[in-house]
């Protein structure tokens, strides 16, 4: 995991800061093992907003795409009570079952990301579905073929199964450089909006393949 020094503005700006680690093990016949870490913050490291801890065993249908993964997620959230500076902590266990599938169209990079969660909130059982659109645009085409510095841009949106079917979206756009096969990082800016807010988040994000 890559940890990079980042300082944002305080709470009251609504800017917060996650930091990223998506990891891959390929493993033999199509299996892979899929790793996640993320570090949220609500402005700079250090007031912690969330920490996500996924992992999942997958199956690529074809080679190198088309993946189904079941995994499972734990979740703290510490989260601030009304206007004070008062903090109260949530744990949730996670089950989720997802299909993830590429494209191409030229140069550009599509995927979409289909997951179905079962949430443990505490005491309180939810179901959510989520739908991906992600997008990576080359930035240079350099004659070899090795385009390391590139665009990226997603959509996701979140759907409860009962109360307000509307739970969140985010939207997502930043600058990434490949430095090999086994590695790319990633800064960019997220605004999550929910039905009566919004916030902006600073995302520094490390893709591990190994």
């Amino acid at each position: 995991m890559l940890v990079l020094p980042f300082y944002g503005l305080s709470q009251e700006s609504n800017l917060g800061n996650w930091l990223i680690y998506i990891g891959s093990k390929q493993l033999k016949n199509g299996w892979n093992i899929h790793n996640e870490v993320q570090y949220r913050n609500y402005d700079a490291v250090g007031d912690l907003e969330q920490l996500l801890l996924r992992t999942g065993l997958g199956y690529n249908l074809t080679e190198n795409n088309n993946n189904l993964l079941l995994g499972y997620g734990y979740i703290l959230s510490e989260n601030y009570v009304g206007d004070t500076d008062k903090k109260v902590s949530v744990n949730e266990h996670r089950i989720f079952q997802q299909f993830t599938t590429k494209q191409k169209i030229g140069s550009i990079g599509l995927s979409h990301r289909y997951r179905f969660e079962q949430r443990f909130v505490e005491e309180d059982f939810k179901m959510r579905f989520r739908y991906f659109l992600g997008l990576k645009v080359p930035l240079q085409n350099k004659p070899d073929g090795n385009n390391p510095l590139y665009f990226s841009a997603y959509n996701e949106i979140f759907l409860n199964t009962k109360t307000s079917i509307f739970d969140r979206n985010r939207l997502y756009g930043g600058l990434g450089y490949q430095f090999s096969k086994q590695l790319r990082l990633e800064l960019g800016y997220m605004n999550q909006f929910f039905e009566t807010s919004s916030r902006d988040q600073i995302n520094i994000i490390a893709f591990v393949n190994f």
